[in-house]
């Protein structure tokens, strides 16, 4: 992504608007972790990090709410509607971990890897040619 490009995303009431811009995203991976799947009510989670001073909500903060569901990860949604906005992790304090479902401009950028399918749902079929990785690399 260029520097002058700006991302933006939404929950699903459009209570909470966000934008992105500067250093775009990262590496965007399919995690099959047991909490990435309650969270997220699929079998994955679709993330990419973006850093904290790239990401700006533009919209509705008041809306966003926290939930501490491990103790190293906090998981941030709408309050409203309920969508899963992104995840803040202490051992990486300069990055949110986006979930890339919530992003309403379109990206050319593709999924890099699944992790964590050592745990993933005994119901899903991975069908990609992606690596795979039991745990985080």
């Amino acid at each position: 992504m260029s520097q002058s490009a700006v991302l933006s995303g939404s929950c699903l009431c459009q209570g909470i608007r966000y934008e992105i811009s500067g250093h775009g995203l990262g590496d965007i991976i399919q995690c099959h972790c047991q909490r990435c799947r309650k969270a997220n009510g699929t079998a994955y989670a679709t993330n990419t990090p973006v850093r904290v001073d790239d990401f700006k909500i533009v919209q509705g903060e008041h809306l966003l709410k926290k939930y501490q569901s491990s103790p190293t990860t906090q998981r941030c949604f709408c309050g409203e509607c309920g969508s899963p906005i992104m995840s803040i992790k202490t051992d990486t304090p300069e990055f949110y971990r986006l979930r890339i479902g919530t992003l309403d401009s379109k990206i050319e950028q593709k999924p890099s890897m699944h992790i964590f399918t050592a745990h993933k749902a005994e119901w899903e079929t991975i069908s990609d040619h992606l690596p795979r990785y039991a745990e985080r690399p």
